[in-house]
């Protein structure tokens, strides 16, 4: 993007949109700010009025416009809604990968344009750069942050791919202390304000609790592989593929070997359990994942390796191409339908899917 452009950047009041701001300031840009105010259920505390609050400081400290937009109904419906359906559906999905889509880089993009704004720019542990050299074109790709212990770029597989061009990450290429210390050096409050944490918008809350006002389930059994019953549980919906916790053993066991979830049975309402991540021999070793939802940056080739990743900060799995939805992984362990899986060539973002079968 050229300097003196129009970006709109979206401000939480937090240290790393404060931060983002700031720097594309100094850059020369004209800067604007936008708190986007999204669903809250009423039994959670409301904490967004604090937000905005901080985030009109963080504008008038930079002397940016303040831009507020109300975006409960897309919340709800887009992300909320949608991630208590595949719940009830025994799947897991990830809310913050919908909430970058629907959200931040959907509604929020969409009223920045009608505002004047050249593009966006988000708080983001992540990097755009010109795919020209590698590519053969002038197209952008999207890479990991440079901050591994930050790296947010599993959450922005589903931005779309014509977007990237007009999206910046102001902080991608910086360390989280360093952010910090801008933040100080610049005099900015937010410098020791603590990271919000949980869900995207909603906070930290547990996942548990928030689904159980929403699902109506029972106490249930907990099953071994052979069928036997070695446990009891609170509801099979709540629970995710690979989880350790949160159901009880009642078989004696004297080692205290812990119990892997490897398969969920909705309409009977169990849970099967095995003391290996990856279940029965059968399961071991190479498994292959079909995709819904695909969302591709650079089309993979087949029969190309590629890294492929299931959770924020999981491990990186070797992914052969069998085509654009269909992906074999050597897998470390089980794999819960609903999640997000996304490829990386290097540090650089190939596109990704949901999780929708697996063989």
């Amino acid at each position: 993007m050229n300097k003196k452009q129009t970006i709109f950047v979206g401000v939480s009041g937090g240290v790393d949109s404060s931060v983002a701001a700031y720097l594309l300031k100094q850059e020369g840009y004209d800067v604007q700010g936008i708190f986007v105010k999204t669903w809250s259920p009423d039994w959670l505390p409301c904490t967004w009025v604090d937000e905005k609050r901080d985030a009109m400081r963080i504008c008038a400290a930079l002397d940016i416009p303040f831009h507020f937009l109300d975006a409960e109904e897309d919340y709800k419906k887009g992300v909320a809604d949608y991630m208590i359906e595949e719940y009830k559906m025994g799947r897991t999905p990830n809310p913050d990968v919908l909430c970058n889509k629907v959200i931040k880089f959907g509604v929020m993009w969409q009223y920045a344009k009608e505002h004047g704004a050249d593009g966006i720019a988000t708080g983001h542990y992540a990097r755009t750069a010109d795919g020209s050299a590698r590519e053969g074109g002038g197209e952008s790709v999207l890479l990991k942050g440079s901050d591994p212990a930050k790296d947010q770029s599993y959450f922005l597989w589903m931005i779309e791919k014509d977007l990237l061009s007009k999206i910046q990450f102001p902080i991608g290429h910086l360390h989280k202390n360093e952010v910090r210390a801008i933040a100080e050096k610049a005099g900015l409050f937010t410098a020791t304000k603590k990271d919000s944490q949980g869900i995207c918008f909603l906070g930290d809350v547990d996942m548990k609790e928030f689904l159980s006002h929403y699902i109506d389930q029972k106490p249930g059994k907990v099953l071994n592989e052979k069928g036997e019953i070695v446990g009891e549980h609170d509801g099979a919906v709540f629970y995710t593929i690979g989880e350790r916790h949160g159901f009880r053993i009642t078989e004696k066991d004297t080692n205290r070997t812990p119990y892997y979830i490897i398969a969920k049975n909705i309409p009977d309402n169990t849970l099967i359990v095995s003391k290996s991540k990856k279940g029965s021999e059968e399961k071991n070793g190479e498994v292959t994942v079909t995709l819904r939802d695909t969302n591709w940056f650079t089309t993979p080739s087949i029969g190309n390796s590629y890294g492929a990743q299931f959770r924020y900060h999981g491990v990186l799995m070797d992914a052969t191409i069998i085509d654009e939805k269909t992906i074999k992984i050597s897998a470390e362990e089980m794999i819960p339908l609903g999640q997000s899986l996304v490829l990386y060539d290097g540090e650089k973002v190939i596109g990704g899917g949901v999780i929708d079968f697996i063989a």
